[in-house]
């Protein structure tokens, strides 16, 4: 029997491994924008890949190592028409296991009332496509698609 064929084979792929700590990501971003296949888009794109990516990697620095050391490693994959990427770490659970909904804040609220995950995760779901998170094996795993229409 024949292996199923992987779908990442003859994609132009990037992965790299970072401390997740606020350092560690400003060079991770800068180092994924500068190579294939991000450093291939528009501005536009690099930008938007560039955000995404600031508010999933922030976070993961932030909550789920909660400043503990901890590690995450980040792919990016070229498709026809998207860019695929997944994020994976073993820091704590997203809280009930699920991903914060998005919705923005009410306007005029206090620093203090404005909830946790209000803006970054609607950023995150306004750029990406098929978002998904799944806990795997003490891990967390997020993927998702970055459409390449500008």
């Amino acid at each position: 029997m024949q292996p199923a064929p992987d779908p990442f084979a003859q994609a132009d792929t990037h992965d790299l491994v970072i401390r997740a700590e606020p350092t560690s990501v400003r060079a991770a971003l800068l180092r994924v924008t500068a190579v294939a296949p991000v450093a291939d888009l528009s501005a536009d794109l690099r930008a938007t890949v560039e955000l995404v990516l600031a508010e999933v990697l922030n976070n993961v620095a932030e909550h789920a190592y909660a400043d503990n050391p901890g590690h995450v490693a980040v792919t990016v994959a070229l498709q026809p028409g998207a860019l695929w990427c997944e994020v994976v770490d073993e820091g704590g659970a997203m809280p009930g296991g699920a991903l914060p909904d998005g919705r923005l804040p009410e306007m005029g609220a206090s620093d203090v009332d404005l909830p946790e995950g209000g803006f970054g995760w609607h950023l995150i779901r306004l750029m990406t496509r098929d978002l998904q998170y799944r806990r795997q094996r003490g891990a967390n795993r997020l993927n998702f698609i970055i459409p390449l229409q500008d």
